[in-house]
């Protein structure tokens, strides 16, 4: 009995550190760029401040996972980065000139992007054997998100946008102090061979995979990165960008119990291809309103986006990933969703936005979503049995 209460207490750790860390994210996202507008930043210069956190991710998601793997630890791990945000945030908020503010927010995203993937592995590891569902779990990040994204958005009405880099280090200050009381998933367990990393790597239907991902991906990025610019742009205000965020987050709870008890029903790859094609919807949607306050809306149909996207990803690799390659697959996986898709979204999203508004950002990523309906569809009609090391 004692035994099972502090398992349950863990898993109530892990739910509260996921709802804190996705409040942090949520700020993130949804107010970064406002507050970067704010300090009088152009479109094309906020895209580049968004392009260098997933180019710094790319090397910080592997390198983190790897050390993950390497010496069999989380949670250390994750205190190394919580405290690193802490500390970058507070260099963020006092850069005075954009050279310095895109130095300094690259060391924060040094620090924040990892923890994503980190903390999916630590709910993987941790829920293994207890029979709980990953969906029950990253919930609460969309809770988090949503508390964040609408709570903070009414906040900032009131009080400016300047109050957001003391929204941003509270939430960081919380997440210290939740991943101080986690238990550590990876205490023991088979060491990471790099060979076996390797292999799986070299594998073409893990290498395709992830390059269906990454076009999903970068639709989808498109809309994380430019969302609030293009709401501002159709005369919203913070308020109602911030309820815009929270409507998509919790849109993506029903969809993901949903999927947690009945998603096993349904296939992986057509399920992304379903995913895909409501993108495309979504997001031709997008670019043809003129009313800001139709975004609140369209953002609904993230449930049958990024919630079946996201839950149905991660199912496909629990099944070809071994556990001892967990934080590294996970940050592969990571890499290709948010760094390489955020990085090029970034770039290129700031460049069409400056050149051919808002809309024509959308009418891409609608296209790019079809891209990769097609690849997913064509995957799994024509997929080998190709198998991955650690997996029978």
């Amino acid at each position: 009995m004692q035994t099972s209460n502090l398992i349950k207490s863990q898993h109530n750790l892990l739910r509260l550190f996921t709802f804190s860390f996705f409040m942090t994210m949520g700020i993130v996202v949804t107010f970064f760029p406002l507050y970067f507008d704010y300090k009088g930043y152009s479109k094309l210069q906020i895209g580049l401040l968004y392009a260098i956190g997933p180019l710094i991710g790319i090397a910080t998601n592997l390198l983190w996972g790897f050390l993950s793997d390497r010496f069999q630890t989380v949670k250390k791990i994750m205190i190394i980065l919580i405290i690193g945000q802490l500390v970058t945030a507070i260099f963020v908020f006092t850069a005075g000139w954009f050279s310095l503010l895109y130095v300094c927010l690259a060391m924060f995203f040094f620090f924040q992007q990892p923890v994503n993937s980190l903390n999916d592995s630590q709910v993987m590891l941790s829920i293994r054997s207890s029979g709980k569902s990953y969906a029950s779990f990253r919930v609460w990040g969309s809770i988090g998100f949503a508390v964040s994204a609408g709570g903070f958005g009414i906040l900032l009405r009131h009080y400016g946008t300047g109050l957001t880099p003391i929204l941003c280090l509270f939430t960081i200050s919380c997440s210290l102090i939740l991943v101080f009381l986690l238990k550590d998933a990876r205490q023991s367990g088979k060491k990471m061979a790099l060979g076996g990393m390797l292999s799986i790597l070299r594998s073409k239907k893990f290498v395709w995979f992830l390059t269906l991902i990454i076009i999903m991906s970068v639709s989808h990025r498109f809309n994380d990165g430019f969302l609030a610019l293009y709401m501002r742009q159709l005369g919203a205000s913070d308020s109602l960008i911030g309820y815009a965020w929270m409507a998509s987050a919790l849109s993506e709870i029903p969809v993901f119990f949903l999927l947690s008890k009945h998603g096993h029903r349904f296939k992986e790859l057509p399920l992304l291809a379903f995913a895909g094609i409501i993108y495309a919807l979504r997001f031709f949607i997008m670019g043809s309103i003129h009313n800001p306050a139709w975004v609140i809306g369209v953002q609904l149909l993230h449930s049958l986006t990024f919630g079946v996207f996201l839950i149905t990803a991660n199912r496909y690799l629990s099944q070809i990933i071994p556990d001892e390659y967990r934080s590294s697959g996970q940050a592969i996986f990571a890499v290709a969703w948010s760094s390489i898709a955020g990085l090029i979204s970034g770039t290129l999203g700031g460049w069409i936005y400056d050149a051919a508004g808002g809309s024509t950002v959308y009418v891409i990523a609608g296209c790019l979503s079809i891209v990769a309906t097609i690849g997913f569809l064509g995957t799994h009609l024509f997929q080998n049995d190709e198998r991955l090391p650690g997996r029978r």
